[in-house]
């Protein structure tokens, strides 16, 4: 098998990306040369991609074991980092550990152990404890959102972490947060800081709905309906309000998705994937959502709930807006509410009288299959056209996991497809394939 090719011309142009904006650009170059790097940048503008691409190239492949390390606040942003590094085509084995999956799946992927590794504080410190993996190749280390990791609570984790990496040459620490304080245990000398917090959000309007009572689930429903059919994001404070608020949803026939700290892991998942497909336009979230998540091309941001603090509300507009697009944040103030002082005056939007939003033509489709048994989107593809019966048009979006993938499916070839795919063999292996 030839091998990959990681410069950064040909890992680009693998990614359909002409060229990196000018974060990148300057991440690439201090990162390149440089020993200690914090990257300062808002939620959306490639961070990843900024730090990653620069760290390929100081990869052994003829070493064995974890040479790059990236640890992470949430399992969502693990999940996120691994499928960027997977579609660079780097050729260098990549696990993700996190909280929620198996650990004998962990051990099973540690019998070869990767190159990179993207993890909790919390799971990775478990391995440490277990001897699950060797450290001493370990040569570059990766705080990605590492005030999130502290906030959530792993600074003792992160402590034991580096206290194991004894052969560190360089690290880096990303942020999309201005509220910098980096930790006296992380050991930095003389950082190189790139900070383009302040030029990351010029195309971000940000705009005020009046609701004529206190309770703003009317007013909500009216926004919507005017807003159309876009793919955005309503922002609660607390998950009982989000019950409340998508039970309101379903009342008025406006399809959506929940994503908040008190559901399963697997349905958190499952909702974003939906988002991404198509399945469905909106999502009702938690600030769980507003950073490092996978999710792109929202056209807006709706604040139900305003945020409690004023960094929450940066984050939350950073889902829109994001690279080279516009978007817009809404904020929806009840009657007799006091708009706090972070918020700028903002120009009131008129809503319009308009239909409640049709209902997604696409549905999502499940197959027990993946990258595990070496199932690509292509042969995903081949067999939902030629065995179950679909045009291209009709197949969306394809996302395939370790053990399964989830496809986008337009609602009319559903039926077909399932009664001629489920059962069927691919790459060798029976596969259900079922509706989620």
């Amino acid at each position: 098998m030839p091998e990959a090719n990681t410069t950064p011309q040909a890992i680009l142009q693998k990614m359909g990306i002409e060229a990196l904006n000018a974060m990148q650009k300057e991440a690439f170059a201090a990162i390149q040369s440089g020993d200690e790097t914090i990257l300062l940048s808002p939620t959306g503008t490639g961070k990843t991609l900024a730090f990653v691409l620069p760290l390929l190239q100081s990869l052994d492949r003829t070493a064995e074991g974890v040479q790059l390390l990236i640890l992470i606040p949430s399992r969502e942003l693990a999940i996120q980092i691994e499928q960027v590094i997977r579609d660079m085509g780097t050729g260098f084995k990549i696990n993700a550990f996190y909280g929620g999956q198996s650990f004998s799946k962990d051990r099973e992927a540690l019998k070869h152990p990767p190159t990179i590794l993207i993890g909790t504080p919390g799971r990775i410190a478990d391995h440490l404890r277990r001897s699950t993996f060797e450290t001493n190749g370990i040569h570059t280390l990766v705080l990605d959102e590492f005030d999130k990791s502290l906030e959530v609570g792993f600074e003792s984790e992160m402590k034991e972490i580096l206290r194991s990496l004894h052969n560190l040459k360089k690290k880096v620490l990303t942020s999309a947060s201005q509220e910098l304080d980096v930790p006296p245990f992380v050991r930095l000398t003389l950082p190189t800081k790139i900070n383009y917090l302040q030029k990351g959000t010029s195309k971000l309007q940000l705009k005020v709905i009046h609701s004529p009572s206190k309770d703003k689930l009317d007013t909500l429903v009216k926004a919507l309906a005017h807003l159309g059919n876009k793919p955005g994001i309503v922002f609660c404070n607390f998950k009982d309000s989000i019950d409340r608020v998508s039970t309101f949803l379903d009342e008025h026939g406006i399809a959506h998705g929940c994503f908040h700290g008190g559901m399963e892991q697997q349905d958190r998942e499952r909702a974003l994937i939906k988002f991404r497909n198509g399945t469905h336009q909106l999502i009702v979230a938690t600030d769980l959502a507003a950073r490092g998540l996978d999710i792109s091309e929202i056209a807006f941001i709706l604040h139900y709930h305003f945020p409690l603090r004023e960094h929450e509300f940066t984050h939350r507009n950073g889902r829109t807006a994001r690279m080279h697009s516009g978007g817009t944040a809404y904020v929806i103030q009840g009657l007799g509410e006091k708009l706090p002082d972070y918020m700028d005056k903002m120009e009131d939007e008129k809503l319009t009288e308009s239909p409640v939003p049709s209902p997604s033509t696409w549905e999502t489709v499940f197959i027990s299959g993946g990258r595990r048994e070496k199932i690509s989107k292509g042969d995903i593809a081949g067999l939902f056209i030629k065995q179950g019966g679909l045009s291209k048009e009709q197949l969306g979006v394809i996302e395939v996991k370790n053990d399964c993938a989830f496809i986008g499916v337009h609602k009319d070839g559903v039926e077909q497809l399932i009664k001629a795919t489920d059962n069927a063999r691919l790459k060798k292996k029976k596969i259900r394939v079922k509706l989620v």
